[in-house]
C-alpha cells in the first residue's frame, strides 16, 4: 500500500517536529527537506530520525530540481555523508531512505547506507516536456534491486498526466514513485495506489513559514478525510468533475462522503482541464466511469457523446456524463436542480406570470432558460456577448441584451426574479459583480448559482437593498443527487 509522506519544509528542526506531531495520525513517513533548513540547523540533522520516531526520507534538493539548496555539490555531498554517518545497529535511528538524483554517483556512500538499512530513492525532476521517452529513462535509472525509482514531472496539461498513467502500466511491478507536479494533476496524488507509487507526498497548508514542497501536493488531512486515501485500491472506481479552473467546487466533498457512508471502493476527483479532449483521453486511460461537467465545458462535451437525454438535446448543454458500452452518455441535472431550488424558495408551483432576468448565456444559463420556459415564465437574457444572448433567447422567444445602459434599464421590466448563472463573483474573485450597474429596489428575488462564497458581492448588495436572496448550494445538492442516480442507476439513498 502507498505510504503517505509529509514533506517537512520548516526552517528549524523544532518547527519540523511540531508539524510532525500535529499530522502524525495521518502519515506513515516524513521527508526531511534539509535544503529548507537554516544553515546552522543543518549540523543537527543526524539525530532527526530518532527524534521523529517514524521512518524518514533524507532529501537535500538542489534549486535546479525544485529545491532550495544553493551551496554547490561538494557541500551537499558533505551534508549527505554527515547525515548518514555513525549509523546505528537499530535502524530506527537511521534515515529509512535517502533521495539521490539519477546522475549522482556516490558508490561508497550508497553501499554504507544499504548496509545499515537505508533504502535509496533514485530520482529525477523534470519541469518541461515532452515526456514521450520516460519509460526507457526510468528503467535505465534502476541500478540495484532494493532501489526505488522516482519520476516527478511538471504537468502542463492532462496529456502529461495521461502519459504518466501509461508509463505506470508499462513499468509493471517495478518499485517506483510516479507523480505529476502542478495544480491540474492532483489526481496523480490521489491515485498513487493505482499508479503503483511507493510514496504519496503531502504538504502542510495554511502555515506561512511552512511552504509546500511542490505544486499540487495535498494536505494530509485533506487526502485522508476528503479523498478517503486509505480506502483507495488499485481497482478503485473513479468518478470526477471536469471544468476549468475548478478553484471552488464542493462536488468532491459530497460524493466522497457518500462513498464513505456506503463503504464503496470509489473516489471522486477534480480534473481541471482547459479542453475536454485532454480530459477524455485521460478518462479512457484510467477507466473513469462518470463525471460532472461544469464551466466552461457544458456545451463543448456534446460532440463527445454517443447518446444524450432529451433534456440535453433540448437545452444544448450537458453537466453529467456516464460511461456506457457504446461510449459516453450525457444528462443534464442542472435543470431540475435549479427549478426545484427556486420554486421551493419562492413557494411557487411554476413561473407563470413571472418576468425574470437571466444573467449569462453559457451552459448553466441554457438549463435555467429551458426551465423558465417549461414552467411558463418570461425572461430577459443579458450577456457580455450580444450574439450568444440573442441565439439563446431566440429558442424560446425571450428578450435579450448586453450589460450596457439599455440592457440594465430593461431589467426593470423583468425584475420579479433575477438569476445569475455565470462564474463572475466566484472564489477567488469574490469582489466581482456582474450587475454592478443595476440598482436593486428590494422587491426582487435574487438567485446566484454560485455557492462559494456563500454570498457573492451581487447577493450581498441585493440583500442590503432588502431583496430575498438565494445562493447555489441547494441547487448543487439537488443536481448532485440526480447525478448519483445516473452514475449508479438507482435513487440517492440518504435523506
Amino acid at each position: 500500500m502507498t505510504k503517505v509522506c509529509l514533506c517537512l519544509t520548516g526552517k528549524t528542526i523544532d518547527r519540523d517536529l511540531d508539524m510532525l506531531k500535529k499530522y502524525r495520525p495521518y502519515i506513515d513517513i516524513a521527508e526531511l527537506r534539509v535544503d529548507c533548513l537554516l544553515h546552522e540547523e543543518r549540523f543537527s540533522i543526524r539525530r532527526f530520525p530518532e527524534l521523529a520516531g517514524l521512518p524518514v526520507i533524507l532529501t537535500i534538493r538542489r534549486r535546479s530540481d525544485g529545491g532550495s539548496f544553493e551551496m554547490g555539490e561538494s557541500s551537499r555531498i558533505t551534508l549527505l555523508s554527515r547525515a548518514l554517518a555513525f549509523a546505528e545497529v537499530d535502524v530506527r535511528r537511521n534515515f529509512a531512505y535517502v533521495d539521490l538524483e539519477e546522475e549522482l554517483e556516490l558508490p561508497g556512500l550508497e553501499e554504507a547506507a544499504r548496509t545499515f538499512g537505508t533504502r535509496i530513492i533514485r530520482s529525477f525532476h523534470s519541469f518541461k516536456g515532452p515526456y514521450d521517452k520516460l519509460t526507457g529513462r526510468i528503467r535505465s535509472m534502476y541500478r540495484v534491486g532494493d532501489e526505488i525509482v522516482k519520476a516527478a514531472i511538471k504537468a502542463d496539461s492532462l496529456d502529461d498526466v495521461t502519459q504518466l498513467f501509461r508509463i505506470s502500466r508499462e513499468l509493471g511491478d517495478m518499485e517506483k514513485i510516479l507523480l505529476c507536479m502542478g495544480d491540474n494533476a492532483v489526481c496523480t496524488r490521489i491515485l498513487s495506489e493505482k499508479l503503483g507509487s511507493h510514496v504519496c507526498y503531502t504538504s502542510v497548508k495554511g502555515e506561512a513559514d511552512f511552504p509546500p514542497a511542490a505544486s499540487g501536493q495535498l494536505d494530509p488531512v485533506e487526502l485522508a478525510d476528503l479523498y478517503r486515501f486509505r480506502s483507495i485500491t488499485k481497482n478503485v472506481k473513479i468518478y470526477g468533475i471536469l471544468g476549468y479552473p475548478l478553484k471552488a467546487t464542493s462536488s468532491p466533498s459530497f460524493f466522497n462522503k457518500v462513498f464513505g457512508r456506503e463503504n464503496k471502493d470509489a473516489v471522486y476527483i477534480p480534473f481541471p482541464s482547459q479542453t475536454p479532449d485532454k480530459f477524455f483521453s485521460l478518462a479512457d486511460e484510467i477507466g473513469l466511469l462518470g463525471a460532472s461537467v461544469t464551466v466552461p465545458h457544458k456545451e463543448a462535451v456534446l460532440s463527445r457523446l454517443s447518446s444524450m437525454s432529451g433534456q440535453v438535446q433540448s437545452v444544448g448543454a450537458c453537466n453529467t456524463i456516464v460511461r456506457t458500452e457504446n461510449g459516453w452518455g450525457g444528462y443534464n441535472t442542472d435543470t431540475e436542480g435549479f427549478s426545484g431550488s427556486l420554486l421551493d424558495f419562492t413557494r411557487c408551483k411554476d413561473f407563470k406570470g413571472k418576468r425574470i432576468t437571466i444573467v449569462g448565456a453559457g451552459g448553466a444559463a441554457r438549463a435555467v432558460t429551458s426551465e423558465i420556459h417549461r414552467l411558463k415564465g418570461k425572461a430577459l437574457i443579458l450577456n457580455r456577448g450580444k450574439l450568444r444572448a440573442e441565439q439563446l433567447a431566440g429558442i424560446y422567444d425571450f428578450e435579450y441584451g448586453e450589460f450596457d445602459p439599455d440592457g440594465l434599464k430593461r431589467i426593470k421590466k423583468f425584475s420579479d426574479i433575477i438569476v445569475q448563472t455565470t462564474s463572475v463573483g466566484m472564489e477567488p474573485d469574490i469582489t466581482d459583480d456582474p450587475l454592478s450597474g443595476y440598482q436593486f429596489t428590494g422587491k426582487e428575488v435574487v438567485m446566484d448559482i454560485i455557492y462559494k462564497p456563500e454570498r457573492t458581492a451581487m447577493l450581498e448588495r441585493a440583500a442590503k437593498a432588502g431583496c430575498r436572496v438565494l445562493n447555489g448550494a441547494d441547487m448543487l445538492l439537488r443536481q448532485a443527487k440526480l447525478q448519483y442516480q445516473h452514475f449508479f442507476g438507482r435513487k440517492y439513498p440518504f435523506e
